[in-house]
């Protein structure tokens, strides 16, 4: 089975408890497990928070809405990230993490059936190395094998905090999704900063219509049509002089 494991927490440093900031009358949180609802490929999608106290505000809000969760390790990521995947019994995992809410079903998709259509040849299929799609679109695609050597063998912190780390670091057999032109210098989808929120709740309170999920093409043609609002949180990008 595939499944999706949204890690998510409270704790952010930069921008706190922002996976339940609220866009188009739903949090955040639960636009990113309805919007991986779409993909065909995925048969459960998992919220792993942690088991700090702090997260039971998560649980109690995935309870509510019929969500599963999973609790785990703070801060070794990578532990409960392979532990998800051992109780709920996945062999191919696809990673999302909660600062992405306008991850894009299409293209998740796209991702994961190259991934089970060349089973044998690559053991993390990515989008993020390098990164050329707009940033919050990230996604990682691996067999639960895979994950389990990246979980026995990774000591670094790093690769412990970040999950992925371990895969390119290591020698292991990684592709990578490309964007045709690199989106992600000119587009920050990403959930950090108050900045970011108020963009992407922006996009959602436009786009969003119950039981469609709109994709990345249409983000775009949304911003092209309103070129100042991709210069709400311009300073956080990475070209950004």
């Amino acid at each position: 089975m595939v499944g999706a494991i949204v890690q998510a927490r409270m704790g952010s440093t930069r921008l706190p408890g922002k996976v339940l900031l609220e866009a188009a009358g739903k949090t955040l949180l639960e636009h990113i497990v309805e919007r991986l609802h779409y993909c065909k490929s995925i048969g459960r999608v998992v919220v792993a928070t942690t088991d700090n106290s702090r997260d039971d505000i998560i649980v109690d809000l995935c309870d509510k809405r019929g969500i599963e969760v999973f609790r785990g390790s703070e801060l070794d990521v990578l532990d409960r990230y392979y532990q998800a995947a051992q109780f709920y019994g996945f062999d191919v995992v696809a990673r999302i993490t909660s600062d992405c809410p306008l991850v894009d079903p299409s293209l998740t998709e796209q991702m994961i059936s190259f991934f089970l259509d060349h089973p044998s040849e690559y053991d993390l299929v990515t989008n993020r190395h390098p990164l050329t799609f707009p940033d919050g679109l990230d996604v990682d695609v691996m067999s639960i094998a895979s994950l389990a050597q990246a979980w026995r063998n990774a000591t670094e912190s790093h690769q412990r905090e970040h999950t992925i780390p371990y895969f390119w670091e290591s020698g292991m057999r990684v592709f990578n999704f490309e964007c045709s032109e690199n989106l992600f210098s000119r587009h920050r989808w990403t959930l950090d900063y108050r900045e970011d929120y108020q963009l992407i709740k922006t996009i959602f309170e436009n786009l969003y219509v119950p039981g469609y999920p709109f994709s990345m093409h249409e983000i775009l043609a949304f911003l092209e049509s309103r070129p100042q609002l991709s210069a709400i949180n311009a300073r956080h990008r990475p070209n950004h002089a």
